[in-house]
C-alpha cells in the first residue's frame, strides 16, 4: 500500500476513533446525569470521573492495537480484510453510524433526542463491527486453504530462520570463546615476568612510592598489550605467586589500588 495511502488511512482511522470516543463520553455523561448526577459530581476527582477516563483510555488503547494489528495483516492470508476498500469501511464506521443514528431521528423535534440517535448509533455499529463482525471475518479468512497454507509456509520459515539466527550465534560465541583461550594462553607465556615482578614488589607491606611507580607502568603496559582481560588474567598470576611465595595478604589491596584508573581498571572496593 502507498505511504500516502497509509497516512490518509491513519488520519481516518484517529479520527473515527477520537469521534466514537466522543459519543462513547456524551452517552456516559447522559446517563450519569438521567440517574441524578449533578455535574460537578460527574467531573469531580470521584469514582466516577475515574470509571470514565478508565473506560475512554481503555477504548484508545484498543483502537490503537486494532490499527497496528491491522497494518500487519498479509494479504494473502486475509484477503479482505487487507484491502483498502475493507480499511475505508472499518475506519469510516463511526461515521456511518453517525449517518444511520441520524437517518434514524428524522422527525424529532429535540436536538437533545438528535444527539442522543447520532451517538448510540455510532457506539451500536462501532461496536458491531470492531468486535464482532470484524473479528469473525479475521477467522473466516484464516480458515481457508490458502490462507493456511501461507500461514503454515510462514511459520516454518520464521522457525527456520530463528533456528539460522541461533546457530550464528552460537558460531560466533565460539569464535569469541576460542580467540578469548587463545589469547589467555599466548599472555600465560608473556605474562610470566611482569607477575613475578609484581609479585615481587608486593612482597613488602608498607607504601613503597618506587615501588607503586613500577607497578603502574607495568598495568599500563599490560593495558596496551591487550586491555581490561589481560591485566585481570595478570593479576590472578600476581596474586596466585603472592600467596605461595609470600603470603602477602594486603597485596590484591594495594595491586588494585595503584592499578585505579589505568584503561578502564576500577579498584572494587571504590567502585
Amino acid at each position: 500500500m502507498p505511504t500516502n495511502k497509509k497516512n490518509i488511512f491513519k488520519l481516518m482511522h484517529f479520527a473515527s476513533t477520537a469521534w466514537f470516543m466522543l459519543c462513547t463520553s456524551y452517552i456516559l455523561i447522559l446517563a450519569l446525569r438521567q440517574a441524578g448526577f449533578r455535574w460537578w459530581v460527574i467531573f469531580s476527582l470521584s469514582g466516577y470521573s475515574a470509571l470514565l477516563i478508565l473506560l475512554l483510555v481503555s477504548l484508545y488503547l484498543f483502537a490503537v492495537f486494532r490499527g497496528i494489528d491491522r497494518s500487519q495483516k498479509i494479504e494473502i492470508e486475509h484477503p479482505l480484510t487487507s484491502t483498502a476498500y475493507y480499511t475505508m469501511f472499518y475506519d469510516t464506521c463511526p461515521f456511518l453510524g453517525c449517518l444511520a443514528g441520524y437517518l434514524g431521528m428524522i422527525g424529532a423535534s429535540k436536538i437533545s433526542e438528535v444527539s442522543s440517535g447520532i451517538a448510540l448509533g455510532t457506539l451500536a455499529t462501532t461496536f458491531l463491527v470492531w468486535i464482532i463482525v470484524d473479528p469473525v471475518i479475521g477467522s473466516l479468512e484464516k480458515m481457508l486453504p490458502v490462507s493456511r497454507k501461507h500461514r503454515i509456509q510462514r511459520l516454518l520459515q520464521a522457525k527456520a530462520l530463528r533456528h539460522q539466527q541461533q546457530q550464528e550465534q552460537k558460531v560466533l560465541l565460539d569464535r569469541i570463546l576460542a580467540t578469548e583461550e587463545q589469547n589467555r594462553q599466548r599472555w600465560q607465556q608473556i605474562l610470566q615476568p611482569y607477575s613475578g615482578k609484581l609479585a615481587g614488589l608486593l612482597s613488602n607491606q608498607t607504601y613503597n612510592e618506587q615501588a607503586e611507580k613500577e607497578a603502574v607502568s607495568i598495568g599500563a603496559n599490560v593495558w596496551q598489550m591487550g586491555g581490561l582481560n589481560c591485566m585481570r588474567q595478570l593479576y590472578s598470576m600476581t596474586m596466585e605467586k603472592c600467596d605461595r611465595n609470600y603470603q602477602n595478604s594486603m597485596a590484591a589491596n594495594y595491586l588494585s589500588n595503584w592499578w585505579d584508573g589505568i584503561g578502564t581498571w576500577r579498584n572494587p572496593s571504590l567502585g
